[in-house]
């Protein structure tokens, strides 16, 4: 399970929009001297605050601090299918027309399509999935007023 500490901004039904902030792991890298992304976090860009909607069926009010989790075969399921699907449908029509003998402006053309028909199929799948609620960060536990609980953060959202 992927966590993060949030602060539960408004409720809903069934429901709750968290705000959490956004941090690098850049202190605990040893390439940070000569990274890119350590440079951008010196330059403020690194604590950026994210709004998310979460499940919740648990009494909450506003101003309480919580852990949100998403579980890690969603975040990898959904990953594989938005980055490894459009490459593949690309490679597998730029070689079925490299094999009907086409000329290359043509298998280019071909593995566009493919690209394209990649997108529209992650694209109705997203939205096939948008109501899964195991796609859907949740709140796993309340934090008492004034925790300092120690937090084994293992991902960001």
């Amino acid at each position: 399970m992927i966590e993060e500490r949030g602060r539960i901004l408004s409720l809903e039904p069934g429901a709750a929009w968290v705000e959490t902030i956004r941090r690098s792991t850049c202190n605990s890298c040893q390439a940070r001297a000569g990274c890119g992304q350590a440079l951008l976090e010196r330059l403020g860009s690194g604590a950026r605050r994210g709004f998310i909607r979460v499940l919740c069926d648990q009494p909450l009010s506003i101003g309480d601090e919580v852990i949100i989790g998403l579980p890690e075969d969603a975040v990898v399921k959904a990953s594989t299918l938005m980055y490894i699907l459009p490459l593949l449908a690309m490679f597998i029509f730029a070689a079925l027309t490299d094999q009907l003998g086409m000329s290359e402006p043509w298998i280019i053309l071909a593995a566009a399509c493919g690209l394209a028909s990649g997108f529209v199929t992650t694209g109705w799948w997203a939205q096939r999935e948008r109501g899964n609620p195991a796609y859907h960060a949740r709140v796993l536990r309340h934090l008492p007023d004034g925790s300092a609980a120690p937090l084994l953060v293992r991902g960001s959202f």
